[in-house]
């Protein structure tokens, strides 16, 4: 891991996030590039009629100068941190940063407690999970001592989570954290028996050439199988995967991504399938 980007905007969610970059980036000798989106538009920018370009200034230098107080605290000491300010908040435009910067993982701010428009639906955290190419961690509270040691990864072991699931392999690795698979096994018409389970999981494994074990982990719902087995077996971190625009996997349908992000009291990274 070379370059970790935290998006800002001055919320406790930001102070949050940049904490918990800040952990990786000290552990893996890694550089955070600090990411502000000023809210201003073209019009604003280039218009004389009723808004003078010292008032574009003014606003410019006195995001500036926040940007650079945010930045001044003692969990960044000793890092390199890049600040970077985009003066329109397109939140597409985080993914083209990462592009540029060759930047491996986003670390990003999020409330995520009150049902799904919190996180999502229309949120800043969404958009960017959407547009990334690289891993998303959505951090809600503030972690002390964060590390990834344990990382759980969730998925339903069908062909197009292959890409997912080789992306979390490759995040395991770069952290150095032990990899936890599991296949939340509910009830009703999703039902598979061990046997038929064991079989999807194995075909799957074979085709990632991949030697993993895989918990099989039986609940009444996807999110609270994963979110029960991930606090059962204390993961430091829950994975899963996303189908970038057009919305989470159908392994995810409904509200399962979303709940599991809003409820976990654990980070969540997600990983984008196309």
């Amino acid at each position: 891991m070379k370059k970790i980007i935290v998006p800002v905007d001055f919320s406790e969610q930001s102070k949050f996030a940049i904490k918990a970059a800040s952990a990786l980036a000290k552990k893996h000798d890694a550089e955070i590039l600090a990411l502000h989106m000023l809210e201003l538009n073209q019009a604003m920018i280039t218009s004389t009629e009723g808004f003078h370009p010292e008032q574009t200034v003014f606003l410019i230098k006195l995001a500036e100068k926040r940007f650079k107080e945010f930045l001044d605290r003692p969990c960044l000491e000793g890092l390199k941190v890049t600040p970077i300010i985009k003066h329109y908040k397109v939140f597409s435009e985080v993914n083209e940063v990462a592009k540029q910067n060759g930047a491996d993982l986003i670390v990003m701010g999020s409330h995520g407690t009150d049902g799904l428009k919190e996180i999502f639906v229309g949120s800043n955290a969404e958009r960017v999970v959407r547009n990334a190419d690289i891993p998303v961690i959505v951090v809600k509270e503030d972690l002390k001592d964060f590390k990834v040691e344990r990382f759980a990864f969730a998925c339903d072991f069908k062909d197009d989570s292959l890409m997912a699931f080789q992306k979390a392999k490759s995040f395991a690795e770069m952290l150095s954290a032990e990899l936890e698979l599991v296949y939340i096994n509910t009830p009703g018409d999703n039902f598979l028996s061990n046997k038929d389970a064991y079989e999807q999981i194995n075909d799957f494994l074979t085709k990632a050439n991949a030697g993993q074990q895989v918990e099989i982990y039986n609940d009444y719902s996807v999110e609270k199988g994963i979110l029960n087995y991930s606090e059962s077996i204390l993961v430091d971190m829950i994975g899963i995967p996303t189908h970038g625009r057009k919305g989470l996997s159908h392994f995810f349908m409904g509200s399962i991504g979303e709940d599991v992000a809003n409820h976990s009291k654990i980070p969540v990274v997600t990983f984008k399938i196309s």
